[in-house]
């Protein structure tokens, strides 16, 4: 699916110096795909890396800042029941608490620090995240005017996000006999256009039928008497089956250069008919393109937890997780550095001071 395709382009010939208006498009069309191929070459290609080196170097670290931040969690605990702290700083030490075990409980269950965040919060954390994901779905049903249902976990983004599209497409379904109703009363040149648009997609299964049979007449495996062409037939005929099941016209294309049933000069020779017929199979499939270049950036995202709205491309994942690693590196020290601190009442007093500075309070924050 990802080899380009060099051997399909239009060239001017001797006769026609210039490449006609679809000819112009077709090439064009073609340079498109070639370059969505390879973007979603590149996203296939950049998660086996990514993967090792995620897991390797920067697991570990969000693992151990995870279980530093318990642990600075149970300190601070700790100190706010320690005298020698003013109101001012016990406040503050109250508010840490709350903070830290909090984000720990949006990302797993933990009776600890549920514990730690009810007596400090003076309220139930159950029932506040209860209210937030009410908010939540109320702020979803009412931006999109759609019922989620109750079903819904609104604690997984994927389930929120399938639940949506499965309501978008019911509301889509819904109004069809409406349609129907307005389509009777279409004018007489609305519905000439509509039966045009239809006998153009049949037009445009035909050609590509045509391409099939051709190619499935020439690779039915049990013609073949050599068990290795056979075998060889075999995968091809694999190959126009999927392409012709998914109404792919340009891998039929390819293989039917593979086969050498058509050359350079067939290609030149396309009439514009047939060209106008392609260019419109051809832009539908560089939308299916792009879909499968987003829904792959999309799982990528979610599996690696990148959460930054900015773009994010294969070419640099690998600096990014560099980078974030190094940062990460950085906030742990800083966490154990400041769980030494938690040792000294008045350490203690002299870091809640300077507190605004200590960046490993964001570290939620951190796209991975």
């Amino acid at each position: 699916m990802n080899r380009t395709l060099t051997a399909i382009n239009i060239v001017p010939g001797q006769g026609s110096p210039r490449l006609t208006k679809a000819q112009k498009v077709f090439n064009r069309l073609i340079q498109q795909i070639n370059d969505r191929r390879a973007k979603l070459a590149a996203w296939e290609e950049i998660t086996p890396p990514f993967q090792r080196k995620y897991m390797a170097e920067m697991h570990p670290l969000l693992q151990a800042a995870e279980d530093l931040r318990i642990e600075t969690a149970r300190a601070l605990d700790q100190l706010s029941g320690l005298k020698g702290l003013s109101k001012r700083e016990r406040r503050l030490v109250v508010n840490l608490v709350v903070d830290l075990a909090g984000g720990l409980l949006a990302e797993g269950e933990n009776e600890e620090m549920k514990r730690l965040y009810n007596k400090h919060a003076h309220s139930d954390f159950d029932e506040d995240q209860a209210a937030m994901l009410d908010g939540m779905r109320f702020m979803f049903e009412e931006s999109l005017g759609i019922d989620l249902g109750d079903a819904v976990d609104l604690n997984s983004p994927e389930a929120v996000m399938a639940r949506i599209r499965e309501r978008m497409e019911e509301q889509q379904r819904g109004p069809a006999p409406r349609a129907r109703k307005a389509r009777r009363t279409k004018s007489a040149q609305a519905l000439a256009k509509e039966e045009q648009q239809l006998a153009e997609t049949q037009r445009i299964s035909q050609s590509i039928r045509e391409i099939y049979r051709k190619l499935a007449s020439a690779l039915h495996p049990d013609r073949e008497a050599d068990p290795l062409e056979r075998e060889r037939k075999t995968v091809l005929m694999q190959r126009a089956n999927q392409a012709y099941e998914k109404g792919n016209l340009l891998q039929l294309l390819e293989l039917q250069i593979e086969l050498e049933h058509i050359d350079q000069a067939a290609i030149n020779g396309l009439g514009e008919e047939r060209l106008s017929q392609y260019n419109k199979v051809i832009k539908e499939q560089l939308g299916e393109l792009d879909a499968e270049i987003a829904r792959a950036e999309g799982e990528f995202r979610m599996r690696f937890g990148i959460t930054t709205h900015g773009r994010v491309t294969p070419a640099s994942l690998l600096r990014n997780l560099a980078g974030e690693i190094a940062s990460v590196q950085i906030e742990v020290r800083q966490m154990r550095e400041d769980l030494a601190v938690f040792q000294n009442i008045q350490a203690t007093k002299a870091w809640l001071k300077e507190m605004p500075a200590r960046h490993w309070m964001d570290l939620d924050d951190l796209p991975f």
